[in-house]
């Protein structure tokens, strides 16, 4: 690796949401920024005025801000760059490498029809490609490219290795449009050369412009950058990535439940190993990230590994901030707000409650009896579990309870036990109807736990409420 400082970038397009794919890019720039103690830039390319929103934007930063990924600097807008990019076009021209085209869109689209129909590559041989400047002419013009005819361009990918594209593939192409507004080609060239760019990873559906780009970078006398294009997110049938697939904005994800050091640890596995580790922290995915850890086949995303995935980072994760989560989440999604108290229970209750999760939202509905109001509202299987035998059952133990002489997991337990067997009764019957009186649903935590953290008074007004019922 050079000793040069390391510079990355992420440069996405204010259209839509930060996307899975854009946000995987994010994450392996961000990686091998921090791996080799570099630097990440955020460029904004807002050059497509008609389509680039505020809100679009809002979104992207949105996400990166979810996902942890803290970019150095100021995040740059690109339409505020155009200037830099006319510089550079005059640049070109002075060094006869770029020069103005006075074609208009119907002889342009009249050569091309021509080549359509004898079977020509669609490139446009501009007639003004080698005619001397007339200052005198007063027309409309775009700047193009005076792309090498002959030979190859060659690029060292360092995913891909050496691609090669032949320079008869590769035409003259716009760099400056009539109205002085910088094509997607120049701008990115102009603005990861200023900005000192000296990795460009992204999908390999941008190969091509690699070569392109190359032509541009030598063209302005620059050295290019190195080149890194890492293989697309596929579906789980192979086929290109859809919504149907998981195709979503990184804001549903959070709203799914998803962790973002989850969805960091199985983002960086689309595409990139390090030997046989599939879970891990984002502290060893910055010590182990390196380009030569990404492969060349399109990787599969996978719902089910994913919600793995967020069950071990769940399970991991420290108890009183896996608690906030819950009550961020809750009120993002228009739930009750947790008062201190609940907040103490919940915390003390997510021992038991992680174990049996695999999302946020599932969390929240197991800790459902935490937060209810009372009378609790059962759901189906909790009301079949509480039929008038079990409830007139619920009224002896309740007796029991309340007789407690402390509220402890082992005289709660001994206490349930010793029911059962005086009522010659299966430990479930006797635990499943005091599941559901006191918790709501059929499933919860252990029910030892669950009065635990209701406490005395709590847990015998529910069993009343019940009784009563």
């Amino acid at each position: 690796m050079s000793a040069t400082p390391i510079v990355t970038r992420f440069a996405p397009s204010p259209t839509g949401f930060l996307h899975i794919g854009g946000a995987r890019t994010a994450l392996f720039n961000w990686l091998f920024a921090r791996h080799h103690n570099g630097t990440f830039l955020l460029r904004i390319e807002d050059t497509d005025i008609a389509r680039s929103t505020p809100e679009a934007t809002a979104a992207i930063l949105d996400g990166m801000d979810w996902l942890g990924l803290e970019y150095d600097g100021e995040a740059v807008s690109q339409i505020g760059r155009i200037a830099e990019h006319a510089k550079a076009v005059d640049h070109m021209i002075e060094r006869g490498t770029a020069y103005r085209c006075y074609a208009t869109k119907e002889e342009i689209d009249t050569a091309r029809d021509k080549a359509r129909a004898e079977k020509r590559p669609l490139g446009f041989d501009s007639p003004w490609r080698d005619k001397p400047y007339d200052p005198a002419l007063d027309m409309p013009f775009t700047v193009r490219l005076k792309a090498p005819r002959e030979g190859e361009t060659v690029i060292e990918d360092a995913v891909q290795g050496r691609v090669a594209f032949g320079n008869e593939q590769l035409d003259d192409l716009i760099l400056l449009r009539s109205d002085g507004t910088p094509t997607y080609m120049l701008a990115v060239v102009v603005d990861d050369y200023d900005m000192g760019v000296t990795h460009v990873i992204r999908g390999d559906d941008h190969l091509t412009n690699a070569a392109r780009q190359t032509l541009i970078y030598q063209a302005l006398g620059y050295t290019p950058p190195i080149f890194a294009h890492i293989p697309l997110i596929h579906g789980p049938d192979g086929a290109k990535l859809s919504k149907r697939h998981g195709a979503l904005g990184v804001g549903e994800y959070r709203d799914m439940g998803y962790l973002p050091e989850a969805m960091r640890n199985y983002l960086a596995r689309l595409g990139w190993a390090h030997g046989d580790d599939e879970f891990f922290t984002t502290e060893q995915a910055i010590a182990w990230f390196d380009l030569d850890g990404i492969g060349k086949s399109a990787a599969r995303f996978d719902f089910a590994k994913l919600e793995n995935l967020n069950g071990q980072h769940m399970r991991a994760a420290d108890d009183a901030h896996l608690a906030n989560v819950v009550a961020r989440t809750m009120e993002n999604r228009d739930g009750p707000d947790l008062n201190d108290n609940q907040k103490d229970a919940l915390r003390l209750a997510m021992p038991g409650l992680k174990e049996r999760a695999k999302t946020i939202v599932e969390l929240i509905e197991s800790a459902y009896y935490i937060y209810a109001t009372r009378p609790l509202e059962l759901d189906t299987k909790a009301e079949k579990l509480l039929p008038d035998e079990a409830r007139s059952m619920l009224v002896e133990l309740t007796s029991h309870l309340r007789d407690a002489t402390e509220w402890g997991a082992v005289g709660l337990e001994e206490i349930v036990k010793s029911f059962a067997a005086e009522k010659e009764m299966k430990l479930g019957k006797v635990a499943q109807p005091l599941r559901a009186a006191l918790t709501g649903r059929a499933t919860s935590p252990g029910i030892y736990d669950v009065m635990m953290t209701l406490g005395r008074e709590e847990t015998l007004m529910r069993l009343d409420d019940q009784i009563m019922a």
